[in-house]
């Protein structure tokens, strides 16, 4: 596969394919930092949409930064907002509008009104501490209209010049060095559109970044994975350059996108399902056929099944988590029964070693 292995950051590498999960407000729900690094976590995905409400900005800095802050001292990437700017205002238009210069909300509940634009998401990010500044992008559903996408990809082409350009004043102003600098990712919009995602990939190479992502919601109205645009927007950009599948963390979409060409991949699913009882397993061990995903190799696990009331056995015998390797399935049970907090860490550090599990396994498989 010719497509890089690694990606070299601040705060450390990435190997690929990494997994990252949501860690939306500067935590992962449920968990701490010692408790990723115990997953094998390389690294996790913060908004800067979200902490510059929840903390708050001037909050962020006074605790020294998002890795001083919560006690991580891997790699962060920061999402400029853009999905989140789509889920609220283009679903909610009373809570805000999108416009050339970028987007003004008031969240529910609030009586304060934020604006984002494209330079103050790069401020943000920048002030923060990330490895890797996402552009703000203009986000879309694979299934709005053509004059939406359209829109869409002219917006997000020119705020992604915007944010290009202020990138590159705040890192004269500082005078780093390349080898001190975050790196900058460009987002590909166009939706369902080939010609759209090649326009908007040709503007996003032309202006140039030190990474892409796939933008916009990546499941058809059926919840299947878009494969066909997934791979030919990954045929757009040069093989030198890492692609980040934004949002996309299903473990079987995970083994699709980096067969596409896809490196890093970040997702709330397998926290969120976690903590509402869903837990990942393998239907075989690491050492067999194709490193144990091939055929139907994912199985689900769901603990307030009553079968699991008496049941003294690990989640599954092929994890070597902390829970697999000191706690039943009854007693997790009784936890998830009672709501106990401790079943939200424990579940949570299942599902995230197995998400690591997975990318050893893929490495495996391609790579020996």
């Amino acid at each position: 596969m010719p497509y890089p292995l690694k990606l070299d950051l601040l705060h450390g590498s990435l190997e690929f394919p990494a997994y990252l999960p949501d860690a939306t407000f500067g935590v992962v729900r449920a968990v701490d930092s010692v408790d990723l690094e115990d997953s094998q976590i390389q690294a996790v995905v913060m908004n800067s949409f979200h902490l510059m409400q929840r903390p708050g900005s001037s909050t962020v800095t006074a605790l020294g930064g998002l890795h001083k802050m919560s006690g991580w001292q891997h790699p962060i990437i920061t999402d400029s907002g853009g999905f989140q700017a789509y889920s609220l205002i283009r679903q909610n238009p009373k809570f805000g509008k999108l416009t050339e210069k970028g987007l003004v909300f008031q969240p529910e509940g609030s009586s304060r009104k934020y604006q984002l634009t494209p330079e103050k998401s790069i401020q943000l990010q920048l002030s923060y501490g990330t490895d890797v500044a996402i552009c703000l992008d203009d986000c879309t559903h694979v299934d709005a209209p053509y004059e939406e996408q359209c829109l869409s990809v002219e917006r997000t082409i020119a705020w992604a010049r915007r944010s290009r350009d202020e990138y590159d004043r705040l890192m004269a102003q500082k005078n780093l060095p390349e080898a001190q600098r975050p790196l900058l990712f460009g987002v590909i919009q166009g939706g369902g559109e080939p010609e759209l995602r090649r326009q908007c990939a040709e503007a996003l190479l032309e202006i140039g970044f030190d990474g892409y992502g796939f933008g916009g919601w990546p499941l058809d109205g059926e919840g299947n994975l878009l494969t066909d645009i997934l791979a030919y927007t990954r045929s757009l950009i040069p093989e030198e350059y890492p692609i980040h599948a934004l949002g996309i963390g299903h473990p079987k979409n995970v083994l699709q996108c980096y067969e596409l060409g896809y490196g890093i991949f970040d997702c709330a699913m397998p926290t969120r399902d976690a903590r509402h009882g869903r837990l990942y397993t393998f239907v075989h061990p690491a050492d067999g056929p194709g490193a144990g995903l091939d055929g139907d190799w994912l199985k689900y696990l769901y603990i307030n099944d009553k079968q699991h009331i008496r049941d003294s056995r690990p989640v599954h015998p092929y994890c070597d988590c902390l829970v697999c390797r000191n706690y039943s399935l009854g007693y997790l049970r009784h936890l998830f029964k009672m709501n106990d907090s401790l079943y939200h860490r424990l579940a949570t550090l299942h599902n995230l070693r197995f998400m690591t599990q997975l990318m050893q396994r893929i490495r495996t498989r391609f790579h020996g």
